[in-house]
């Protein structure tokens, strides 16, 4: 059954005999941060038939229950990361979180709301929009040496790492948000950031949404790109569906000694 535009979204367990799902105990970070230096997290959204985009965005493979999960996960997050080309095409604003999510935030020490960080090469970026002048907490731009001449705008809007010479070295990335405080990471993509982040062997969550549609066309995987990921392998941890969404959450399965 749908919801209707005014009602909230009903969550529920794939088994009907199963209790209601508490979503903030199932989206909650499992890693300890006195052991690990960083945890990344990605959330995408696809088709049945696998596709990331219909009209050149995921937006439109989503709804309402997409977006309580969408929200509900960046919640925990310390820094949200996102590649130029998915929030030029996504239209990306500043990161905005509900009343409850802000308010749990700032009693686990966090800022109301995490910091979105951009990875570009080129850093050429609209720095008069939204996203940036009307940001809550100070953009990131994750950037490379070869785009000097545009770091000084950069820096009036946004905090700037370098990040590589000619090309953005997503692992020492990673490592200088770690640095700097921003462990618990969640990436929004898009499809070649996540290959590239597999191929690293640094994905340790993966929250997908099945979209209840069937899209067809050339449309992306979540995954995409020449990298070859290390075929690792992860387990189900959770499971809930909503208005014929299904949302699925993945963990990493530590490698044999």
């Amino acid at each position: 059954m749908t919801s209707s535009p005014t009602s909230p979204p009903t969550f529920r367990a794939l088994r009907a005999t199963d209790p209601p799902p508490d979503l903030g105990r199932l989206y909650a970070p499992e890693w300890n941060r006195h052991e690990s230096t960083r945890h990344v997290r990605v959330n995408m959204i696809a088709s049945i038939d696998g596709g990331t985009s219909a009209g050149g965005t995921s937006g439109s493979l989503g709804g309402p229950a997409d977006h309580v999960i969408f929200g509900l996960v960046r919640s925990f997050a310390d820094v949200v990361v996102v590649g130029a080309g998915t929030m030029r095409a996504e239209q990306y604003g500043p990161a905005q979180l509900d009343d409850q999510n802000r308010t749990a935030r700032l009693a686990r020490g966090q800022t109301p709301v995490p910091p979105i960080a951009v990875i570009t090469r080129s850093a050429n970026l609209d720095w008069e929009s939204e996203f940036f002048t009307q940001a809550e907490v100070r953009p990131i731009v994750l950037t490379v040496e070869a785009s000097r001449d545009r770091h000084e705008r950069a820096a009036r809007v946004a905090d700037v790492i370098l990040a590589g010479s000619q090309e953005v070295d997503l692992a020492f990335g990673l490592d200088e948000l770690a640095r700097r405080g921003y462990r618990d990471v969640l990436v929004e993509g898009g499809p070649s950031i996540n290959a590239e982040l597999a191929a690293l062997d640094t994905i340790d969550e993966l929250c997908l949404t099945i979209s209840p549609l069937l899209l067809g066309g050339t449309s992306s995987r979540i995954l995409r790109g020449d990298a070859a990921p290390p075929g690792r392998h992860l387990e189900l941890v959770s499971s809930v569906t909503a208005d014929g969404f299904l949302f699925l959450r993945y963990r990493r399965i530590p490698a044999s000694p």
